[in-house]
């Protein structure tokens, strides 16, 4: 079993940034992809950002040149880094781990920009 929990959501001015954590637990096996996913009321989750466990990422248009996303594989935990943030990146985050064709996602941490 797979159990992820985030953290590091919050309240923050237009331009600012905010540090997003997701730690791992369980079985976790080599190859294992994780990825920052968000939703906001009345739209569908949207990928944010993935990286893969050698390193590889893919970033949504709308966060590209703001977000970095990082793991650190001996820790098991990912990784976002929200900069020059803006009142349409207010949703609620949702770290996900993808492994042996299976997801698993953790609850979420809301992150709201606002002035």
């Amino acid at each position: 079993q797979v159990q992820l929990v985030e953290s590091g959501g919050g309240l923050v001015q237009p331009g600012g940034s905010l540090r997003l954590s997701c730690a791992a637990s369980g079985s976790i096996f080599r190859g294992a992809a994780m990825g920052w996913y968000r939703q906001t009321p009345g739209k569908q989750r949207e990928l944010v950002a993935i990286i893969t466990n050698g390193a590889s990422t893919v970033y949504a248009d709308s966060a590209k040149g703001r977000f970095t996303i990082s793991r650190d594989n001996v820790k098991n935990t990912l990784s976002l880094q929200m900069n020059s943030l803006q009142p349409e990146d207010t949703a609620v985050y949702y770290c996900r781990l993808t492994q042996l064709g299976s997801h698993y996602w953790g609850q979420g941490t809301q992150v709201t920009v606002s002035s």
